[in-house]
């Protein structure tokens, strides 16, 4: 069997640099936490929490923990969150991704130019949540095509648009245009990081050359997810697992060529483990 392996599969740059900041704190020793899981995978959280790490839901929860070190991560967090830490009491090491502290600091400074901040991801995320907090005026966050067609200026306004790093590109591309057809007065920047753009262009090319497509990740992924339906989009034979235990030999089945994606927040070990296990076994 022929087994395709994505070379953009696992870790991101960001993702990479929050996970080994948290294992050289854990190395210093004292208490340690992050605001909210470090990354979305749940066996490396796991894996934090057997060694003494406790994720918080919030700044609030900063209240009851004896003083200690704070890790933001990499998805970064609003303005106001760095000024609660500092009132409690609390160090903290921002691990927050450069790729989204540009995007902060585009939204701080165009906001404060009076431009509606338009965030092209989902409102639900822990990044887009991050960037509004950066806003200091009015912002929006779009995800569809209907959403993006019924968004509308106030008569004089101006717009800044940018977008979670992890968002589909084309999708990007697409509300884009549907702006521009408006004839609003609006700037664009394509905030989508390199290698989230490399990771679904290489998915798409190996989905459409492959029998069966399997795609790693963590449930609470939003990249893995988007990678997930990019590749189904190709390959109709797509699988969404988080480990190997969820890969089940009648998914592969007869198939005469696999490819196999994993989103940033994959450990290469897991990526690794399904890889070997399909080029032994079928």
């Amino acid at each position: 069997m022929e087994v395709k392996t994505a070379k953009t599969a696992g870790f991101c740059f960001g993702v990479k640099r929050a996970v080994d900041e948290v294992y050289r704190q854990i190395e210093a020793g004292g208490n340690i936490y992050t605001l909210g899981p470090i990354i979305h995978n749940d066996q490396v959280v796991k894996d934090l929490e057997e060694k003494g790490v406790r994720v918080l839901n919030g700044v609030e929860e900063l209240k009851e923990q004896e003083k200690g070190t704070l890790i933001i991560r990499s998805h970064g967090v609003e303005k106001k969150v760095y000024e609660q830490i500092e009132k409690m009491g609390f160090s903290f090491i921002d691990a927050t991704c450069p790729f989204v502290k540009k995007i902060h600091k585009i939204v701080e400074e165009e906001s404060k130019k009076g431009r509606h901040i338009v965030i092209i991801g989902s409102s639900h995320h822990p990044e887009v949540e991050g960037i509004i907090g950066w806003a200091e005026g009015s912002a929006t966050v779009i995800a569809t095509r209907e959403e993006m067609e019924n968004f509308t200026l106030k008569e004089g306004e101006k717009a800044c648009i940018v977008s979670q790093t992890t968002f589909n590109y084309n999708k990007f591309q697409e509300l884009v245009e549907i702006f521009e057809k408006k004839g609003y007065d609006g700037i664009v920047v394509n905030t989508i990081c390199n290698a989230t753009e490399e990771r679904q262009t290489q998915a798409r090319k190996i989905a459409g050359e492959v029998d069966v497509m399997i795609v790693i990740g963590g449930t609470h992924s939003s990249n893995t997810r988007k990678l997930y339906e990019i590749c189904r989009e190709e390959c109709e034979n797509t699988y969404f697992i988080q480990t190997l235990s969820d890969l089940k030999r009648e998914q592969i089945g007869p198939a005469g060529s696999v490819g196999i994606t994993a989103g940033a927040s994959t450990p290469n070990n897991i990526i690794e483990e399904v890889q070997n296990y399909v080029r032994i076994n079928f």
